[in-house]
């Protein structure tokens, strides 16, 4: 894969800025695709359960596993596990099977002993790096062999419960005005509010 790669181009321009950590999440949702032996997510076929958290390096990771698996915050079907590492498991629904993809230490080492990533700890945004500092570090990890980068753990069977379907009724909220799915909908004083308004005192 390199950056002339329609994926890669489509998460850079969701993503906003060049980082080592977008195409590392590419490439390891690509990786759990490949083992499992299936096609992107146009759905909610498979699920994502990305181990990151949240303000520490390489969350950016997260935008590049949601352009290669099609698991995304708006499907419902990826989630952040909280862990402070990167790793992911892709499930498939449809089979039961899920993989576990986790980036080698080697490869977290290269981006933090760089330049790209001294310029970030002193707090300079990524969008303003230079980006003969970050092109390095992208070629690399588009173009190093998938097992250089990561540990592609075995395909295991994993039982997930059945998705909640998705709510297609909703409700106008009594207070102000605005409308909200009507599962999450609150009765307060006798008329139907939603989640804010039946929280306010």
């Amino acid at each position: 894969m390199d950056t002339n790669n329609e994926l890669y181009k489509a998460g850079l321009l969701l993503h906003g800025h060049k980082c080592p950590a977008m195409p590392m999440g590419l490439r390891a949702g690509g990786a759990a695709l490949e083992a499992l032996g299936v096609p992107r997510a146009m759905d909610g076929q498979l699920v994502s359960m990305v181990e990151i958290d949240s303000d520490h390096c390489a969350t950016c990771y997260a935008d590049g596993i949601q352009m290669a698996t099609g698991c995304t915050f708006g499907k419902g079907n990826i989630q952040k596990l909280g862990y402070g590492k990167f790793a992911l498991t892709v499930v498939d629904r449809k089979t039961g099977r899920s993989v576990r993809v986790v980036t080698r230490p080697e490869t977290i080492k290269r981006s933090q002993e760089s330049e790209f990533i001294q310029c970030r700890k002193k707090g300079v945004p990524a969008s303003q790096i230079d980006a003969a500092l970050v092109d390095p570090l992208v070629d690399f990890i588009m173009n190093t062999p998938t097992n250089d980068l990561f540990v592609v753990e075995p395909v295991k069977e994993t039982k997930l419960g059945p998705g909640r379907p998705h709510d297609f009724n909703t409700i106008i909220c009594s207070e102000c005005g605005e409308v909200a799915v009507e599962r999450y909908a609150r009765v307060k004083n006798g008329k139907i509010v939603c989640m804010p308004c039946a929280e306010k005192a």
